[in-house]
């Protein structure tokens, strides 16, 4: 029980000392009991809500370095070896229509395609690839040239480094080659140069040397004459070399034929057709010994380059 004590003063008596009045109030204030179970088993540290991660970091870290790595950031050639592909999809008839003097660059791109040492560079699959798709471009058989560009894909996922790289230059050698042909059509041309300069650069970024525990397989060599192409062998220059020396025995005989003959063997019927059959004679002499010196020293030449070329081969 609590007792509560006001002190009331009237208004009237102000002056006068105040009378205490004592009420008492009574408030019931209810009894608090605590109760201990008996079960409760205190503890003796308090639980810690903090969690460890620790290996949290770590991996973050490990997987940043690794998105950041040369490996993730570098392009896949395969995307840009099918966007090569794409680029020769054209119709049938495409490029057996270009005019002649691109007809000759599409030659000089088939040419620096296939030049040299190409099975020795690129692998004998992929060159044989190579040689096939020069030989596409100067027959200007579109449908073939299409079909073998779309295998490279294929190919140079199973290839070294090595031969990605040559590869790679040497696509960037006849994609200069399109380039130089300008504009024709609706682009096609230009869009066939900057794939193939493209990829190119991409397979061709890293300078890799040749292995060398592979045997290097045999040297090919091209013969061009404008639109003619021919693979050196040392069969085709003994033969080169016989008809060489057929030539200049005919050309010897007939210039001797001719300068057997007497100039006063046959009628004329002025000076001047005297002079003129006389000068004749002469330019159809001097002739016939050029061709016949031509001959020797072609008939010579192909010799050596047949033995070269033998001696080359069995290496």
């Amino acid at each position: 029980m609590a007792s509560l004590r006001f002190l009331l003063r009237s208004p009237s008596s102000i002056l006068s000392p105040p009378i205490p009045i004592s009420i008492s109030i009574s408030i019931p204030i209810p009894t608090l009991y605590f109760v201990i179970n008996p079960r409760h088993v205190p503890s003796p540290k308090p639980l810690s809500t903090k969690k460890t991660l620790s290996f949290k970091p770590l991996t973050i870290s490990h997987a940043l370095a690794e998105s950041n790595s040369p490996k993730s950031l570098e392009p896949d050639p395969q995307s840009f070896l099918q966007e090569l592909a794409d680029t020769f999809n054209l119709p049938d008839d495409f490029l057996a229509q270009l005019p002649s003097d691109l007809r000759l660059d599409l030659n000089d791109a088939a040419f620096d395609l296939s030049n040299g040492q190409v099975i020795d560079e690129c692998g004998q699959e992929l060159g044989d690839t190579l040689l096939d798709i020069a030989r596409a471009w100067e027959r200007a058989d579109t449908s073939t040239s299409t079909a073998l560009v779309s295998r490279l894909s294929s190919l140079v996922d199973s290839s070294t480094d090595y031969n990605k790289s040559a590869l790679g230059k040497r696509l960037v050698s006849a994609g200069r080659r399109f380039q130089s042909m300008g504009q024709y059509g609706q682009g096609e041309v230009q869009k066939i140069a900057k794939a193939m300069i493209t990829t190119g650069k991409l397979l061709s970024a890293n300078q890799v040397s040749k292995p060398i525990n592979e045997e290097p397989s045999p040297e090919t060599r091209m013969l061009k004459f404008g639109d003619l192409q021919v693979e050196l062998t040392p069969k085709k220059a003994y033969v080169g070399a016989v008809i060489a020396s057929v030539f200049g025995i005919l050309s010897w005989q007939i210039s001797q034929g001719i300068q057997s003959m007497p100039e006063n063997s046959l009628q004329y019927a002025n000076d001047n057709a005297l002079l003129l059959a006389k000068s004749l004679r002469g330019a159809l002499i001097a002739l016939f010994y050029s061709s016949t010196f031509l001959s020797a020293m072609s008939t010579v030449g192909l010799v050596l380059l047949g033995g070269q070329l033998k001696s080359t081969k069995e290496k």
